[in-house]
């Protein structure tokens, strides 16, 4: 593991033209540029498959070993002992509520979930490390895994207990799929189900900003997405455009080795997602994901990059999914479970941070113990809450798209009309629907 360093390549040498730094071959083997690119002209012939330049890996920033300790030379953030408290609670919270919200699943009392650490333990680093790092009015695009920037915010369990169900007091008026949270409150984009879209859209999230004369300078559009979703033309749309235009964002990648079945190596051939960066002509880093410091230091970095040059800055974390994908998943179909065992035994992020919290005197087995309690106590009276709240009104079915409603959607509400009036009062099943709505399933107007 290295320090912490953002580079184009170092496979080219560093020299000056008109006041404007280039990236060139050493210059004794220069003979001179071309005049469009000023690309230095070489007599040798040589390809070149790699952004390190002796083609070596692209090296993982890391603060704490796998013990919980400092590595030699790692910057260890100033933290106080209530903040790493802070950072260990909602480490923790996110496998308590993949645990209850997939039980709930099985029993029937949901009908989908998206994990958002994988089930002890996977990614908790990767998203409470950014979240701490990150402002809270940045602008978030994320993808499904980033519960926890919510919760770190303030998201309530209420909250996440409502759009899960899809309930009157969800914000989308249960209107999208489990997992698919939005807040505008919390500066949270919400979530959509197709892969990617999040990338290109934050490339003008961040550019809006930028136009703003009150937030230029002062906040950046933040992209969640994992290593799957960087094989789609998105990202490729999103890096060009925050590059080149350009636009303060700044792109994480979460690299946990798999696209629900798909592994890296059927993904991509090159070194990951940071050897893609200098491509695009921006600063990159790679950082261990597991490690939470190391991920507040990297993301914290990289945001003041991103607003000091206005551009596009990437940041791929790794990590492992530990879990499923979802609950329409079973990932040992195509991983051996031993593999699981062995990654969760060797490199687990919440108990890197736990050792490290318990060498400086600031955790022990009774907090763990009553941590643990509060923690399933809490996410189960909320989920239990919210399984008794009435589903949306009707009439929120055709609201709040159009300005004023269109010929087809007055229609479609006339016609259901006209079927309540015809059966809601005689057909037990839609009486027994009818009873979950909020004011009773009442005629639509």
């Amino acid at each position: 593991m290295h320090p912490l360093s953002f580079r184009h390549s170092s496979l080219l040498t560093r020299a000056c033209l008109n006041g404007r730094t280039l990236s060139t071959l050493p210059a004794s083997t220069s003979l001179g540029c071309l005049p469009t690119t000023h690309s230095p002209t070489v007599s040798k012939l040589a390809f070149f498959n790699s952004v390190t330049g002796d083609s070596s890996k692209i090296p993982s920033y890391q603060v704490l070993d796998v013990f919980g300790v400092p590595i030699e030379g790692a910057k260890v953030p100033e933290i106080s002992k209530q903040f790493a408290w802070r950072l260990y609670e909602h480490m923790q919270l996110l496998p308590t509520l993949d645990d209850i919200l997939c039980s709930g699943q099985r029993q029937g009392r949901i009908p989908f979930y998206s994990l958002t650490s994988y089930l002890k333990y996977g990614e908790e680093a990767t998203v409470i490390g950014s979240a701490a790092a990150l402002a809270d009015d940045d602008e978030v695009l994320s993808q499904y895994r980033e519960t926890g920037v919510l919760l770190w915010r303030g998201f309530t369990l209420d909250g996440i207990m409502a759009q899960v169900f899809g309930n009157h007091e969800d914000s989308g008026k249960g209107r999208q799929i489990a997992v698919h949270y939005g807040s505008k409150q919390h500066h949270f984009h919400t979530i959509s189900s197709p892969l990617a879209t999040q990338i290109s859209q934050a490339a003008g999230v961040g550019f809006a900003l930028k136009r703003d004369p009150a937030r230029r300078s002062k906040n950046v559009a933040c992209a969640f997405f994992g290593e799957g979703a960087a094989s789609e033309g998105d990202f490729h749309a999103g890096l060009l455009l925050a590059a080149t235009l350009p636009s303060p964002t700044l792109f994480l990648a979460r690299n946990n080795g798999f696209a629900i079945s798909t592994p890296n190596s059927q993904q991509f051939y090159g070194d990951g997602i940071s050897a893609r960066g200098p491509g695009y002509g921006v600063d990159t880093v790679r950082v261990d994901g597991n490690d939470v410091l190391a991920v507040m230091n990297a993301v914290k970095e990289a945001r003041r990059r991103c607003l000091e040059s206005g551009r596009a800055v990437l940041v791929e974390m790794m990590t492992y999914r530990v879990g499923h994908h979802s609950t329409s998943d079973d990932s040992y179909v195509y991983r051996e479970r031993q593999e699981v065992e062995d990654r969760t035994k060797n490199d687990n992020p919440i108990a890197r941070f736990r050792l490290f919290m318990e060498s400086r005197g600031w955790w022990n087995e009774t907090n763990e113990d009553e941590l643990a309690f509060r923690l399933r106590r809490d996410v189960i009276k909320a989920f239990k809450r919210a399984e008794t709240v009435k589903k949306p009104d009707l009439k929120d079915m055709f609201t709040d798209v159009y300005a004023e409603e269109p010929w087809n959607i007055k229609e479609q509400r006339e016609e259901l009309m006209a079927l309540l009036e015809k059966y809601g009062q005689v057909w037990e099943p839609w009486q027994n629907e009818l009873r979950t709505l909020k004011n009773g399933g009442k005629p639509v107007d």
